[in-house]
């Protein structure tokens, strides 16, 4: 059998599932399989999470590709293919520096999502920040309950680092939207339609505390929002006793986000202890999985199906019951239906199946409908664009 899934940069919805090797015994065995894009792709996790060259030939090595047919595992390094591999990756390896429209020093390197991948950039690179500034900021997008839980629960335990703020960052249109408002109406001021969907930043709120690290609200702000809606945010943060600061960054540069960075500032330095794991890697999968949906969703179970428990037995009999969890789920809901808005209650997380990604060291279940190889939305922006006959492009923006 083989587990190992391709992998491209494509949304081809035809992609997820197919049937390969048909080319006769030259071309291999026929078989179900199907591709991830690349951010979801296990080469890219542990490009993220390896420490130097070694780790990373030796995690290459790691990676299960699947059973022989007495039911042994197959590696990566059982097929000797670790070293060319690394070998392609040692530049990629390397953080990339850049620098800001205002000349400031950032370094882009790594880009798995965070709900479908561990969602945030390289151990090397915090590491190298880290080496080279005062403070270090690094997003793990894609939603505090999946980028943050998986920055700290994955990334900041297997590099040894311990942040000492977490930035939250809200804006007035997502929560009218949790709020119940049409995405069409989010540009209109309305009131009610924020206070209905504070209960989401609450429950972010609620979970990034779990951490035992403090907590800084940077509420983005856009030209639509009103002056009574970011009052009534910035309230409820003060009723709250959270830190709440406006970021004008996109009008202002460096300068709209100076308040933000001195809120920031003064968090860390009022910050002595070391974050709080959701869970303990002596726990196994089901219970990690069960702190990481309380804790962090607000849910009330977990059910597997019976692939994913048939699965799950499969990892854990071959020794993957330690490693951590990396949870692919939707980022538009708190549960795994992206219907449910605002902060859903009494709802469960429903586990369809499970990849491995053992050479990076993580079990990554698949919650709902979520999918690792996305499509092209019903509207692709590809039916707007056009040229004309002088060569002139419309429709890129």
């Amino acid at each position: 059998t083989v587990l190992w899934k391709r992998c491209m940069d494509m949304n081809d919805r035809g992609l997820r599932n197919i049937i390969a090797a048909l080319g006769g015994k030259a071309g291999g065995i026929p078989r179900e399989t199907g591709f991830n894009i690349t951010a979801a792709s296990e080469i890219m996790a542990i490009l993220c999470l390896s420490n130097d060259f070694e780790d990373l030939q030796q995690r290459i090595g790691n990676i299960y590709i699947g059973d022989t047919f007495e039911g042994k595992p197959v590696f990566a390094r059982d097929l000797k293919a670790e070293g060319a591999m690394a070998v392609l990756l040692k530049d990629a390896i390397k953080p990339n520096l850049v620098q800001t429209l205002e000349g400031n020093p950032a370094i882009i390197h790594g880009g798995p999502f965070a709900n479908i991948a561990q969602g945030t950039n390289s151990v090397l690179a915090t590491r190298m920040g880290l080496s080279l500034a005062d403070y270090v900021v690094t997003e793990a997008g894609f939603g505090a309950d999946l980028g943050a839980e998986k920055f700290l629960n994955i990334k900041c335990r297997a590099a040894g680092l311990s942040p000492k703020a977490v930035v939250l960052v809200a804006t007035i249109r997502a929560l009218k939207y949790h709020g119940g408002k049409p995405l069409a109406e989010l540009t209109k001021e309305d009131t009610g339609a924020l206070k209905a969907g504070l209960p989401n930043l609450e429950r972010h709120l609620k979970s990034l505390q779990s951490f035992g690290i403090p907590v800084v609200v940077a509420l983005n702000n856009f030209t639509t929002d009103t002056d009574a809606e970011r009052q009534l945010l910035m309230d409820h943060c003060a009723s709250l006793g959270v830190p709440v600061e406006l970021s004008d960054g996109w009008s202002d540069g460096g300068k709209g986000c100076a308040a933000l960075a001195e809120a920031v500032a003064k968090a860390v330095s009022q910050c002595t202890a070391t974050f709080n794991p959701t869970y303990q890697l002596e726990d196994s999968p089901r219970v990690k999985m069960e702190k990481i949906c309380r804790t962090i969703y607000g849910a009330e179970n977990v059910i597997l199906s019976n692939k994913a428990s048939r699965q799950l037995r499969r990892f854990e009999s071959l020794g993957y019951g330690n490693l951590p969890i990396c949870m692919a789920k939707t980022q538009k809901s708190l549960s795994d239906d992206e219907k449910k808005l605002g902060r859903p209650e009494n709802f469960d997380i429903h586990i369809r199946e499970f990849e491995i990604a053992a050479g990076a060291g993580f079990i990554v279940p698949i919650a709902g409908n979520i999918l690792r190889m996305p499509g092209l939305p019903s509207s692709p922006a590809s039916e707007r664009i056009s040229i004309d006959r002088e060569g002139n492009i419309s429709g890129l923006f």
